[in-house]
């Protein structure tokens, strides 16, 4: 039975800060699993401290007097990621000039972190599995087996039960790591402990740098508390130095670090990454935004038409004109249109504008025919095409950013090259 006190010991072995229960449990099921070979599968978001887990796995197991390599596997090239891990031959590819160890034969003995697993290639996968089940590998461009006693702890932040769903990751392995599993917790999960953390990165800044360190009163501790910290402790971090950096007062208030927290969800008109949840989901929130839009449109239009009937009914106008432009007003709601022809089936008008310089009088039927005609033309001309208003936008943006495509895609909240595809596909220039 592992006791708190035991737990406080290597969280000041390993410069954990923090007494949430999760974090707590976190660290105890990794010195539970750490005296074992067993495979680890540690989960959770991207800077909450992975890592951290792993090097508590490895010093306190059996190896821990053999290597520990930490790889991210996101970081290697598909093409070579299995010469890093597994070796390869002299002349297996371009630029083999000389044989060379892979990771898992220099770690024989000791424990290798695969961090970010889930971004690593199918093959690779395959390869993978076939060491943690027996043990066996073969160097790139060799066709001899090779044997390394490794014990494999892995991480990721992605969900890997959806990623075997959709195929990019083999579920035999999945279950193969998920030998024991560890969840470390995000920061906004962790209530006081963001304070925790707070202090302690002034504090070494302050040491860092001779400054007296910031204090923040408690407005402000309750408001740092309360972000949700999407880049967890690696943003936490950077907003503590940016703050003793920046800020003259030593102590500061819940006005001044609101000026430091970005805001949490974006208010400008339509954003695009505000509808978007990741980039798998950019195509569908492009679509939306517009759609929004034209929507609104749609009403606007919907509205100005009825105040067209409303005017002509109040002014007994003559019903040729509505007949003439029947095939307008087709889409109004049946009661609306109803209830105003019953009341006044043969009376339009225009809506308010009257040009004074024309002298006309109110009751001058050929003057308000004519005014009709206009507006009802200027309505039908208002396009609402999809790939029209898409157009506008894009050009809108490519204006105000003086045709810079990088940052004109990032305020239209789509990526540069799908930017570029839409300046191709409308024939924008540029």
């Amino acid at each position: 039975m592992i006791t708190p006190s035991e737990i406080q010991t290597v969280k000041q072995r390993f410069g954990i800060i923090g007494n949430s229960p999760q974090l707590n449990h976190a660290i105890q099921v990794a010195m539970q699993a750490a005296p074992t070979d067993m495979t680890v599968l540690i989960t959770g978001e991207s800077g909450s401290g992975k890592e951290s887990f792993s090097k508590i796995i490895h010093s306190l197991s059996l190896r821990k007097h053999g290597k520990f390599i930490a790889i991210n596997c996101g970081a290697i090239p598909e093409g070579t990621i299995d010469s890093e891990l597994f070796g390869h031959e002299k002349g297996s590819f371009t630029g083999a000039h000389e044989a060379r160890k892979g990771y898992f034969e220099v770690t024989d003995g000791g424990s290798i972190f695969l961090d970010e697993v889930g971004e690593m290639p199918l093959g690779t996968q395959a390869r993978l599995l076939r060491v943690l089940e027996n043990g066996e590998f073969i160097k790139v461009g060799s066709s001899k087996v090779q044997k390394t006693n490794v014990r494999v702890i892995t991480a990721t932040n992605v969900n890997l039960l959806k990623a075997v769903e959709k195929g990019k990751f083999r579920e035999d392995l999945y279950y193969r790591l998920n030998t024991v599993p560890i969840f470390v917790p995000p920061l906004r999960e962790r209530g006081e402990d963001i304070a925790l953390l707070f202090r302690k990165f002034t504090s070494d800044f302050s040491e860092k740098y001779h400054v007296k360190p910031i204090s923040l009163d408690r407005e402000a501790q309750r408001l740092l508390i309360g972000y949700s910290f999407p880049g967890n402790i690696r943003q936490l971090k950077n907003l503590a130095e940016q703050i003793s950096l920046l800020e003259e007062e030593r102590e500061v208030d819940a006005t001044t670090l609101a000026k430091y927290l970005p805001r949490e969800s974006s208010k400008l008109p339509m954003t695009l990454s505000g509808i978007a949840s990741g980039k798998e989901n950019t195509d569908f929130s492009e679509r939306d935004i517009l759609y929004r839009v034209l929507f609104d449109m749609k009403r606007d239009m919907n509205d100005l038409k009825k105040l067209v009937l409303e005017t002509y009914n109040a002014n007994g106008l003559s019903a040729n004109i509505m007949q003439k432009h029947q095939s307008l007003f087709e889409d109004l709601d049946p009661s609306f249109s109803s209830k105003e022809n019953s009341e006044s089936p043969s009376s339009f008008s225009v809506p308010l504008v009257i040009d004074p310089k024309k002298n006309a009088s109110a009751n001058d039927e050929d003057y308000q025919d004519e005014a009709i005609e206009d507006i009802l033309h200027e309505e039908d001309d208002s396009s609402l095409s999809l790939e029209k208003k898409e157009k506008e936008m894009i050009l809108r943006a490519l204006s105000k950013h003086n045709n810079k495509r990088k940052y004109a895609a990032s305020d239209l909240g789509i990526s540069e090259r799908t930017l570029y595809r839409k300046i191709k596909q409308y024939e924008i220039d540029q």
